[in-house]
């Protein structure tokens, strides 16, 4: 899935302060009781248990203009991750928390990252709880990977573990030999955050409009998430097929009236994909295929403009080394709208209009220097159908095996005022990145 064109409303990061879920608290509750069980344990001796983190810096400072409230941070905290792994065969504890102090709304949060429990057998294995799940092959360029994103990390400088979000339910893993094969369900849904329309600017095409809500979808077994990937080896390739059930984790517009709104209701629209992906050695490097139907259950005819028509989406990608410590990969990506006349049809005069072809273009390059403690970085999107492009200029010095910094900058412009990346064109900004591990 490509990164979405976004409306002006912000999500708040996932925190246990800031989340009302009963579910949540007594996970929390229930890991911490079970981490102090395995430590406390008369055969925690026999057991694996470790305990690592850091502490880390991280700020942004808009280079373009002032925010829209006045301020000149994107970005501005202060973080402590602690990570407890413990395992005794055939049980494993996992909890990624972070405490951090937020300079712009200035107050301090602690926040689960992960938190689950592994069962692990020879031929199958269980984790429940909250975690974070990567599929797909793309390099910021998600088809398949239709697991919840942090847009505003990525576009504000944050690390690139926090575009990941974490979901709460449960993965089974079976291995026969033929094929391996994961199944996840997913009983809460968890929405992509975008950006806080404090700190960006975002195209909005109705502004003036100040009622909004947000409908998420109900908790219950109807509405619970499924996706299923099997995976195995074929001549040297990793071929994969995907399955997901669920909803669409970019919120779309739902007007109380679209002469004369007073109300927009953000909703989710269901949603089901069907994908592939193939990976292997090839013309001197690795090249990647993927590949997805997204099927829009809600506008299968597409004539409801609140909702997104069904979709096909393609990825190519290659990446190879040229040289010692130097590294290019490049895709391509498209996206094709389907039933789009009747999409042009049933769109409101005064809404933007997408493409029935949309195209992206991205590269990436990267030079170690100094046995590989200097890292230069350069990642780049270009809408080749749009125009507009986003550009992200990195360097990160390695001081010591426990100490690292990096600066950077993103810079975004081209294309229309609601285009993917042109409405963010005055958000362009210069990160600060320094941690300690321990």
């Amino acid at each position: 899935m490509k990164i979405q064109r976004i409306g002006h409303r912000g999500q708040k990061t996932v925190s246990i302060g800031d989340l009302p879920r009963r579910e949540v608290r007594l996970f929390v509750v229930f890991c911490l009781l079970s981490a102090l069980c395995v430590l406390l344990s008369s055969d925690a001796i026999a057991s694996d248990v470790s305990l690592h983190g850091f502490v880390q810096g991280n700020y942004s400072f808009s280079s373009r203009a002032s925010n829209p409230d006045g301020g000149d941070f994107k970005w501005a905290e202060e973080r402590v991750q602690l990570k407890l792994d413990a395992s005794k065969e055939p049980l494993r504890l996992f909890i990624k928390t972070d405490a951090f102090y937020d300079h712009i709304d200035e107050k301090a949060q602690i926040e689960l990252r992960e938190g689950y429990i592994d069962y692990i057998e020879k031929k199958w294995d269980l984790r429940a709880g909250r975690q974070i799940i990567t599929w797909g092959l793309g390099d910021l360029i998600f088809i398949n990977d239709v697991f919840p994103k942090d847009y505003e990390a990525f576009f504000s400088g944050r690390p690139m573990e926090y575009m990941k979000k974490g979901i709460g339910g449960a993965k089974i893993g079976l291995y026969p030999a033929f094929a391996s094969f994961e199944f996840i369900a997913i009983p809460i849904f968890e929405p992509n955050n975008y950006t806080n329309a404090r700190r960006f600017y975002m195209f909005d095409p109705m502004p003036n409009v100040t009622n909004r809500e947000e409908k998420n979808p109900p908790s219950n077994l109807e509405n619970t998430e499924f996706a299923l990937r099997a995976y195995r080896d074929i001549a040297g390739f990793d071929a994969a097929v995907y399955l997901y059930r669920g909803f669409y984790r970019k919120p779309y517009m739902m007007p109380d009236d679209i002469n004369s709104t007073t109300k927009i209701t953000y909703h989710y629209p269901k949603l089901s994909v069907y994908g592939a992906s193939l990976q292997g050695r090839a013309l001197d490097g690795v090249l990647s295929f993927e590949a997805g139907y997204y099927d829009s259950r809600q506008d299968r005819a597409g004539t409801d403009y609140t909702a997104p028509n069904s979709q096909t989406k393609f990825l190519v990608g290659y990446q190879r080394q040229l040289w010692e410590d130097f590294t290019i990969g490049l895709q391509y990506y498209n996206e094709y709208m389907h039933d789009y006349s009747e999409y042009v049809k049933n769109q409101p005069s005064g809404l933007p209009k997408d493409r029935k072809l949309y195209q992206l273009a991205t590269v990436r390059l990267t030079q170690l220097l100094m046995h590989q403690t200097l890292k230069l970085s350069f990642f780049s999107f270009y809408s080749t159908s749009d125009g507009d492009y986003m550009l992200n200029p990195e360097i990160k010095y390695n001081f010591s095996d426990h100490i690292w910094a990096a600066i950077g900058a993103n810079v975004f412009g081209g294309g229309e005022k609601w285009s993917q990346f042109g409405q963010l064109d005055r958000n362009d900004n210069i990160y600060l990145q320094l941690r300690y591990e321990f």
